[in-house]
């Protein structure tokens, strides 16, 4: 890489006899100072910096500046650099004063940044959004040329929680590709979530805010689960009054969704596929055991409804008359 060295001179100042100039505090040195101290550039944007000393150079002393692109003007004791668009990923500035032979330099480090010019997520070795509840899988999100590599972070989400952040140790200074994966473990619960990855380059407080930050599109899961049963639990035995109606819930949630199979007492096949079993009028004969069978692809779960049945009784009034004796 070669630089170009811009190097500033000065006439010898003639002054009255009897007088003196006062050239330099007691805190000044003749270190270089960059205004700013770092600098955070987007690819391909016009940037600027300048570089003082707190006092006039004189003429034996040479001030200048090592750069790789741009434009430069100074006066005696600052150095202003320009460049229209900056291009060079990796250039630094280096502001120099030489006293006496003593070197005085520092440095400006430049950052030059590119968001990712794509975010791209999937469900890994998975054609569809799929999964079973209780079972591992593995996201990943790929990130198309992005620069510098070591100021992103992926972060990882499931609607809108963060599931996980990543990060990748890499001194690449030019846009690089790369993926990043995530595991999870989903649950019934995540049936029908979106999940999806954002990249987000994090420059520092030097850098744009909110930091640049390029999303992945979202994809809604589908996630298969066996049967799960809704509501409370029933009385066990469940009794019930000879003439009055039987209900009996079995009814569930699942994906997909359940079927349902009843057993009587009595042992003969029921044509009933309903989650609730209705008898509207109970007799002797429907007490016994009930079982319900839901099922679906994933599993199956048995209810068991143990009824008896109980008689009626009526009251009746009697009513005792005495003759007056």
């Amino acid at each position: 890489m070669w630089f170009n060295v811009i190097i500033l001179s000065f006439s010898a100042t003639t002054f009255l006899p009897g007088f003196y100039v006062l050239t330099s505090g007691e805190n000044c040195t003749y270190t270089p100072v960059f205004t700013p101290s770092t600098l955070v550039v987007k690819f391909g944007d016009p940037a600027s910096a300048t570089c003082s000393i707190c006092q006039p150079a004189r003429t034996e002393h040479i001030f200048g500046l090592e750069k790789a692109v741009g434009e430069t003007s100074q006066n005696k004791t600052t150095i202003s650099w320009t460049v229209d668009s900056l291009t060079e990923w990796d250039t630094s500035l280096i502001c120099f004063y030489n006293e006496d032979g003593k070197l005085h330099r520092s440095t400006l480090p430049i950052t030059l940044y590119q968001p990712p010019k794509y975010v791209g997520f999937s469900f890994l070795n998975q054609n569809e959004p799929t999964m079973f509840a209780g079972h591992v899988y593995s996201l990943e999100c790929v990130v198309q040329e992005v620069a510098p590599i070591e100021n992103l972070t992926v972060i990882f989400y499931r609607g809108q929680t963060v599931l996980d952040r990543k990060t990748l140790f890499n001194t690449e200074k030019t846009p690089v590709t790369t993926a990043f994966t995530a595991d999870i473990k989903p649950s019934e619960d995540d049936d029908g979530a979106q999940y999806w990855c954002e990249a987000e380059l994090q420059l520092g407080a030097e850098g744009p805010q909110p930091p640049p930050a390029v999303a992945s599109e979202k994809l809604t899961a589908t996630v298969y689960y066996g049967p799960q049963l809704k509501g409370s639990s029933h009385p066990d035995p469940i009794t019930v009054t000879r003439g009055y109606p039987l209900h009996l819930n079995c009814s569930a949630v699942g994906n997909p969704a359940p079927s349902y199979t009843w057993k009587l007492p009595s042992d003969k096949p029921s044509s009933i596929n309903s989650s609730i079993l209705t008898i509207e009028s109970v007799s002797w004969e429907h007490g016994g055991q009930y079982v319900c069978n839901v099922s679906n692809d994933v599993n199956n779960v048995t209810v068991m409804f143990n009824v008896e049945v109980k008689g009626q009784f009526k009251l009746y009034r009697v009513m005792i008359g005495f003759d007056n004796i």
